[in-house]
Protein backbone atom coordinates (compact mmCIF):
# COMPACT_ATOMS: atom_id res chain seq x y z
CA UNK A 1 0.00 0.00 0.00
CA UNK A 2 1.44 3.19 -1.16
CA UNK A 3 0.86 6.43 1.43
CA UNK A 4 -0.07 9.52 -0.12
CA UNK A 5 2.11 13.01 0.23
CA UNK A 6 0.63 14.91 2.90
CA UNK A 7 3.84 17.28 3.08
CA UNK A 8 4.86 18.33 -0.65
CA UNK A 9 6.58 21.07 0.24
CA UNK A 10 10.20 20.78 1.32
CA UNK A 11 12.79 23.47 2.75
CA UNK A 12 15.90 23.26 2.88
CA UNK A 13 19.04 25.61 4.21
CA UNK A 14 21.78 25.38 1.68
CA UNK A 15 25.64 25.56 3.94
CA UNK A 16 25.63 22.88 6.33
CA UNK A 17 22.27 20.50 5.35
CA UNK A 18 22.89 20.42 1.99
CA UNK A 19 26.09 21.96 1.34
CA UNK A 20 29.69 21.40 2.56
CA UNK A 21 31.76 24.50 2.56
CA UNK A 22 34.53 23.83 5.07
CA UNK A 23 34.45 26.92 7.54
CA UNK A 24 34.07 29.50 4.40
CA UNK A 25 31.45 31.22 6.47
CA UNK A 26 34.02 31.97 9.52
CA UNK A 27 37.45 32.66 6.84
CA UNK A 28 34.49 35.15 4.91
CA UNK A 29 33.76 37.21 8.28
CA UNK A 30 37.07 37.10 9.41
CA UNK A 31 38.06 38.80 5.87
CA UNK A 32 35.14 41.86 6.35
CA UNK A 33 35.97 42.28 9.61
CA UNK A 34 39.83 42.61 8.74
CA UNK A 35 38.98 44.84 5.58
CA UNK A 36 36.68 47.00 7.65
CA UNK A 37 39.90 47.36 10.54
CA UNK A 38 37.71 44.84 13.26
CA UNK A 39 39.23 42.84 15.31
CA UNK A 40 37.65 39.45 14.32
CA UNK A 41 38.46 37.41 17.31
CA UNK A 42 35.72 39.59 19.11
CA UNK A 43 33.43 38.75 16.83
CA UNK A 44 33.79 35.69 15.76
CA UNK A 45 32.09 33.61 18.64
CA UNK A 46 28.91 35.59 18.11
CA UNK A 47 29.04 34.53 14.26
CA UNK A 48 28.79 30.79 15.03
CA UNK A 49 26.32 31.53 17.85
CA UNK A 50 23.91 33.10 15.05
CA UNK A 51 25.05 30.91 11.99
CA UNK A 52 21.87 30.28 9.51
CA UNK A 53 20.74 34.06 10.46
CA UNK A 54 20.78 36.76 7.79
CA UNK A 55 24.73 38.00 7.36
CA UNK A 56 23.80 41.60 7.10
CA UNK A 57 21.48 40.97 10.42
CA UNK A 58 24.51 40.01 12.01
CA UNK A 59 26.77 42.64 10.80
CA UNK A 60 24.12 45.24 12.35
CA UNK A 61 24.77 43.74 15.79
CA UNK A 62 28.40 43.14 15.66
CA UNK A 63 28.53 47.07 14.73
CA UNK A 64 26.23 48.10 17.02
CA UNK A 65 23.72 49.16 14.99
CA UNK A 66 26.06 51.18 12.07
CA UNK A 67 24.34 50.79 9.28
CA UNK A 68 27.00 52.25 7.01
CA UNK A 69 29.15 49.96 8.25
CA UNK A 70 26.96 46.91 8.25
CA UNK A 71 26.44 47.33 4.60
CA UNK A 72 29.88 47.65 3.90
CA UNK A 73 31.13 44.77 6.09
CA UNK A 74 27.79 42.57 4.54
CA UNK A 75 29.39 43.50 0.96
CA UNK A 76 32.92 42.85 1.91
CA UNK A 77 32.18 39.44 2.99
CA UNK A 78 29.99 38.65 0.29
CA UNK A 79 32.87 39.29 -2.09
CA UNK A 80 35.27 36.71 0.08
CA UNK A 81 32.81 33.90 0.25
CA UNK A 82 32.28 34.29 -3.54
CA UNK A 83 36.09 33.91 -4.35
CA UNK A 84 36.69 31.20 -1.93
CA UNK A 85 33.82 29.62 -3.72
CA UNK A 86 35.43 30.13 -7.13
CA UNK A 87 37.87 28.12 -5.61
CA UNK A 88 35.96 25.25 -5.44
CA UNK A 89 35.74 25.11 -2.13
CA UNK A 90 32.44 23.78 -1.99
CA UNK A 91 31.03 20.38 -2.45
CA UNK A 92 27.39 18.83 -2.14
CA UNK A 93 27.01 17.15 1.36
CA UNK A 94 27.13 12.94 1.16
CA UNK A 95 23.63 11.75 0.54
CA UNK A 96 22.18 15.35 -0.41
CA UNK A 97 21.58 15.31 -4.03
CA UNK A 98 20.37 12.15 -4.01
CA UNK A 99 18.03 12.84 -1.53
CA UNK A 100 16.65 16.30 -3.57
CA UNK A 101 16.32 13.74 -6.46
CA UNK A 102 14.45 11.37 -4.49
CA UNK A 103 12.31 13.77 -2.86
CA UNK A 104 10.85 15.57 -6.09
CA UNK A 105 10.19 11.65 -7.78
CA UNK A 106 7.84 11.59 -4.88
CA UNK A 107 5.96 14.46 -6.08
CA UNK A 108 7.30 16.91 -3.33
CA UNK A 109 8.68 20.56 -3.83
CA UNK A 110 12.10 21.56 -2.80
CA UNK A 111 13.13 24.73 -2.31
CA UNK A 112 16.76 26.05 -1.61
CA UNK A 113 17.45 29.32 1.16
CA UNK A 114 20.52 30.55 2.66
CA UNK A 115 21.22 33.85 4.51
CA UNK A 116 23.39 35.19 1.84
CA UNK A 117 22.99 37.68 -0.82
CA UNK A 118 21.39 36.20 -4.58
CA UNK A 119 24.65 36.93 -5.95
CA UNK A 120 26.24 34.43 -3.12
CA UNK A 121 23.45 32.00 -3.50
CA UNK A 122 24.14 32.15 -7.32
CA UNK A 123 27.60 31.51 -6.91
CA UNK A 124 27.30 28.98 -4.76
CA UNK A 125 24.81 27.27 -7.34
CA UNK A 126 26.45 27.53 -10.26
CA UNK A 127 29.93 26.27 -8.70
CA UNK A 128 27.62 22.84 -7.60
CA UNK A 129 26.32 23.04 -10.90
CA UNK A 130 22.62 22.73 -8.73
CA UNK A 131 20.86 25.66 -11.13
CA UNK A 132 18.33 23.18 -12.00
CA UNK A 133 18.63 21.17 -9.11
CA UNK A 134 15.36 22.48 -7.03
CA UNK A 135 12.16 23.93 -7.89
CA UNK A 136 13.08 27.28 -6.25
CA UNK A 137 15.88 29.25 -4.61
CA UNK A 138 14.86 31.80 -2.09
CA UNK A 139 17.49 34.39 -0.35
CA UNK A 140 15.95 36.63 2.29
CA UNK A 141 15.84 39.62 -0.16
CA UNK A 142 13.42 37.52 -2.23
CA UNK A 143 11.63 37.26 0.84
CA UNK A 144 11.06 41.06 1.19
CA UNK A 145 14.74 41.39 3.00
CA UNK A 146 14.17 39.44 6.47
CA UNK A 147 15.80 36.79 6.83
CA UNK A 148 16.00 33.54 9.61
CA UNK A 149 14.77 33.76 12.37
CA UNK A 150 12.05 35.19 10.63
CA UNK A 151 9.59 32.81 9.27
CA UNK A 152 9.26 34.58 5.42
CA UNK A 153 11.75 32.55 3.51
CA UNK A 154 9.40 29.31 4.30
CA UNK A 155 6.11 31.32 3.39
CA UNK A 156 7.35 32.99 0.13
CA UNK A 157 8.12 29.62 -0.64
CA UNK A 158 4.61 28.44 0.18
CA UNK A 159 3.15 31.41 -1.70
CA UNK A 160 5.71 31.05 -4.82
CA UNK A 161 5.28 27.71 -5.51
CA UNK A 162 1.90 26.71 -4.34
CA UNK A 163 2.71 23.40 -3.34
CA UNK A 164 0.79 23.24 -0.46
CA UNK A 165 -2.61 24.90 0.81
CA UNK A 166 -1.64 24.63 4.36
CA UNK A 167 1.65 25.46 5.85
CA UNK A 168 1.27 22.55 8.20
CA UNK A 169 1.97 20.45 5.36
CA UNK A 170 5.77 22.08 4.93
CA UNK A 171 8.85 20.14 5.82
CA UNK A 172 11.85 23.06 6.93
CA UNK A 173 15.29 21.32 7.30
CA UNK A 174 19.01 23.15 8.43
CA UNK A 175 21.55 22.55 10.28
CA UNK A 176 21.57 25.49 13.04
CA UNK A 177 19.03 27.10 15.37
CA UNK A 178 17.65 29.68 13.35
CA UNK A 179 16.44 27.22 11.00
CA UNK A 180 14.94 25.63 13.65
CA UNK A 181 13.04 28.54 14.88
CA UNK A 182 12.18 30.08 11.10
CA UNK A 183 10.69 26.53 10.77
CA UNK A 184 8.36 26.58 14.09
CA UNK A 185 7.59 30.35 13.25
CA UNK A 186 6.04 29.56 9.93
CA UNK A 187 4.07 26.94 11.67
CA UNK A 188 5.81 23.87 9.63
CA UNK A 189 4.51 20.61 10.60
CA UNK A 190 8.24 18.90 10.22
CA UNK A 191 10.93 20.87 11.54
CA UNK A 192 14.31 18.72 10.64
CA UNK A 193 17.33 20.05 12.27
CA UNK A 194 20.38 17.55 10.70
CA UNK A 195 23.86 17.34 12.53
CA UNK A 196 26.31 18.19 9.83
CA UNK A 197 26.73 21.96 10.54
CA UNK A 198 27.00 24.47 13.21
CA UNK A 199 24.63 23.17 15.81
CA UNK A 200 24.04 20.53 18.14
CA UNK A 201 21.12 18.15 19.06
CA UNK A 202 20.26 20.09 22.38
CA UNK A 203 20.77 23.69 20.49
CA UNK A 204 18.13 22.42 17.21
CA UNK A 205 15.85 20.67 19.86
CA UNK A 206 15.61 23.45 22.34
CA UNK A 207 14.83 26.12 19.41
CA UNK A 208 11.96 24.20 17.44
CA UNK A 209 12.94 20.88 15.52
CA UNK A 210 10.85 18.16 15.88
CA UNK A 211 13.39 15.71 14.42
CA UNK A 212 17.18 15.31 14.51
CA UNK A 213 18.56 13.62 11.45
CA UNK A 214 22.46 12.73 10.90
CA UNK A 215 22.21 14.19 7.59
CA UNK A 216 19.98 15.73 4.87
CA UNK A 217 20.06 11.79 3.34
CA UNK A 218 18.08 10.50 6.16
CA UNK A 219 14.82 13.25 5.58
CA UNK A 220 13.05 11.46 2.91
CA UNK A 221 12.70 8.97 4.92
CA UNK A 222 11.66 10.33 7.96
CA UNK A 223 9.32 12.52 5.53
CA UNK A 224 7.50 9.31 4.51
CA UNK A 225 7.63 7.73 8.22
CA UNK A 226 5.68 10.86 9.44
CA UNK A 227 3.50 10.42 7.10
CA UNK A 228 2.54 6.95 8.09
Amino acid sequence: MTTKNTHDLVVLDMAGTTVADGGLVERAFTAAAERLGEDPATMIDHVRATMGESKISVFRHLLGGDETRARQANLAFEEAYGALVSEGLVAPLPGAEEAIARLKDEGRTVVLTTGFARVTQDALLDALGWRDLADLTLCPADAGGRGRPYPDMVLAALLRTGAVDDVRRTVVAGDTSYDMLTGARAGAGLVAGVLTGAHDEPALRRHGATHVLASVAELPAAIREYES
